[in-house]
């Protein structure tokens, strides 16, 4: 089956492990495409109330029509979800029910063509999730040390071919520089030999990924919203997070981990081991093959 553009990821289990409340207030780190959100908007009632982040412009102009029955229920906020803590702050709120985090990149943004995301489309190599940031992927191919491109692509795309792949691009950008995602993806299928490309997803699947994880910065950025997400909850309120990559997934765990061992600020794990999508939700939405969720509930904290 081909994939759904907008198709959310886990809702059923995503929202079960929310438990949106009456007239409760949440916080969907992750808008997109909107679809957690309804889901959560379906629990809230006409009383609750749903703050939306996403660094990326376009999400928010989709998920605006989507939740258009809930506009007067719904806050969109053009930011990441770094700043949860502080945006919420400056709209005079002290703690909410529940945070969720889809993590990772959207299929809109994968599916279009002109966002630089993917290997399948001739584009300009940009794949910045805020367009508004400055640095994208161009940026980083052509302008870091062969070293650093290496390190990028073997710590973050997992890709064996890392430090041969980095010199290939380095010794074609001395010609010209590189910058469209189809000339990158033939640069990274010359470095990877025969053998390695007849087995297994696309050769230039891992760098992309890689690269686009560096240019948003996202890993540090999950652990610093989570953190985010914890520091607002209140007592009983519970967090979400989707993960899509095994580094994602350790940081998810790792923070819950370590919330869940403190005295001051204590969590309860609710997911020993994280949750992965039905037989089913795989056939319907590839997407969702790769992805593993996780849930916590903050519990009262302890006296000084």
């Amino acid at each position: 089956m081909t994939e759904t553009k907008h198709a959310p990821v886990m809702p059923r289990e995503a929202v079960a492990y929310l438990a949106p409340r009456e007239g409760g207030t949440y916080v969907d780190c992750t808008l997109g495409g909107g679809g957690h959100a309804q889901e959560i908007m379906k629990g809230i009632g006409p009383a609750g109330r749903l703050i939306g982040f996403d660094k990326d412009a376009s999400a928010l102009q989709r998920a605006k029509e989507v939740l258009a029955p809930y506009l007067d229920q719904v806050v969109f906020i053009h930011s990441d979800y770094r700043r949860l803590a502080s945006v919420l702050q400056g709209m005079q709120i002290s703690e909410v029910d529940g945070v969720l985090f889809d993590l990772g990149v959207s299929s809109y943004q994968v599916l279009d063509p002109e966002r630089g995301f993917s290997y399948k489309y001739d584009a300009f190599l940009d794949m910045r999730m805020d367009e508004e940031a400055k640095t994208t992927a161009a940026d980083l191919v052509n302008g870091l040390a062969e070293r650093e491109l290496a390190e990028i692509i073997f710590r973050y795309g997992e890709e064996r071919w890392g430090r041969r792949i980095a010199s290939f691009i380095v010794e074609r950008r001395r010609r010209n520089p590189i910058e469209s995602t189809l000339q990158l993806a033939e640069i990274i299928k010359a470095a990877i030999p025969a053998r390695a490309r007849r087995t297994g997803p696309h050769p230039a699947r891992r760098t992309f990924m890689a690269l686009r994880i560096a240019v948003n910065d996202e890993l540090a950025g999950a652990e610093e919203g989570l953190k985010a997400g914890i520091s607002v909850l209140k007592a009983g309120g519970r967090i979400v997070a989707i993960s899509f990559h095994s580094l994602e997934d350790r940081i998810v765990k790792n923070v819950f981990r370590e919330y869940a061992a403190s005295s001051r600020s204590a969590l309860r794990i609710l997911t020993k081991k994280p949750l992965l999508p039905e037989a089913g939700e795989v056939n319907a939405n590839p997407r969702s093959r790769s992805a593993k969720m996780r849930a916590a509930e903050k519990l009262l904290r302890h006296p000084e």
